[in-house]
């Protein structure tokens, strides 16, 4: 496995410069708040559960503009759209492949919003994109949404996803280091002042590349999900939010008594980097009237299991450790 040398793409304190350096940016506001509160979107068929009992999630852009601006309404800080690509029929009957562009839907709602964030995911390998359309996008939404815009990088962990844009799947550290040279190479479009070219160790290079506008705050948010090693080496370089989940699993007590040193594990990376960084974790709520009645709702949706999606999922071939 080789290594990509990016140090002198991060020589300007220009390129490497936090949104936490700019007091008014609008993460620097939402951080302000020792919790963070977020909204992930169902743009995608069957939202966040594999189960036939009937939901009253929809996936359609009106339903998640309502939903987001109901979110911006009661002081939420964040909404975030995740992306997926599936085959015809994606998992099973209650996920198939009917949803939204993660990319598109959640810029959209930059239009209708005047505070929350607007996290959208991208898989940056995929195409693969070339960084400059990506500068140039993300510096248009930037100045569209007034700093609340940003993207979640992801590098794909599922075979057939790769595949699908024409080659095998990329080693797990492997993706990270060209996501790395990636968004290196993207923070310094933002920030470079003069002229900038470079060939990269993926398909892409360019020639004498200038981004204008230049981005609010010195580039987009920036965001990525982890827990292996490799990705939060990326995080601590790149990242202002970092997903985390529990390294002991779903139960809750194991969760509880696991992620203190888990989150600062990922926090001391990031100040060895010379930077900070918040985590965030992603449960699933039920929340009824009662306590009763989100037992009776959350055991429903069990019941009504889909074991066809379940399976479908879980038959994918995946390296998935984040």
């Amino acid at each position: 496995m080789s290594t990509i040398d990016t140090t002198f793409l991060r020589a300007s304190k220009e390129a490497i410069a936090s949104l936490t350096d700019y007091l008014q940016s609008p993460l620097s506001q939402a951080l302000r708040q020792p919790v963070l509160l977020g909204l992930f979107l169902p743009i995608h068929h069957g939202g966040w559960s594999s189960s036939s009992l009937p939901r009253t999630t929809d996936w359609s852009f009106n339903y998640n503009a309502k939903l987001t601006q109901k979110a911006e309404e009661l002081g939420f800080d964040l909404i975030f759209g995740y992306s997926t690509w599936q085959p015809k029929g994606g998992q099973g009957p209650t996920r198939t492949e009917a949803g939204l562009d993660a990319f598109i839907a959640t810029a959209s709602l930059a239009a209708i919003t005047s505070r929350i964030l607007l996290i959208s995911t991208i898989h940056v390998l995929y195409g693969p994109w070339h960084p400059i359309h990506l500068a140039k996008f993300g510096a248009t939404l930037d100045h569209i949404s007034k700093g609340r815009w940003g993207i979640n990088v992801v590098t794909g962990h599922r075979a057939y996803e790769h595949e699908l844009f024409g080659w095998s799947q990329i080693e797990h550290d492997r993706r990270y280091e060209l996501a790395d040279e990636f968004v290196t190479v993207l923070k310094r479009l933002w920030s470079e002042t003069e002229n900038f070219s470079y060939k990269s160790q993926s398909s892409w290079q360019f020639k004498d590349a200038y981004i204008s506008p230049r981005p609010l705050y010195g580039r987009p948010i920036l965001v990525n999900a982890t827990g292996s090693d490799a990705g939060i080496e990326f995080a601590s370089r790149h990242s202002d939010i970092v997903f985390i989940t529990s390294p002991a699993g779903g139960d809750i007590e194991s969760a509880l008594s696991s992620l203190p040193a888990h989150t600062a594990r990922v926090k001391q990376s990031a100040i060895a980097n010379g930077r900070q960084v918040r985590t965030l974790l992603n449960p699933l709520i039920v929340v009824r009237e009662t306590e009763k009645e989100a037992e009776e709702y959350a055991q429903a949706i069990i019941d009504h299991a889909d074991y066809q999606s379940i399976a479908g999922r879980s038959g994918v071939s995946s390296d998935a450790h984040a």
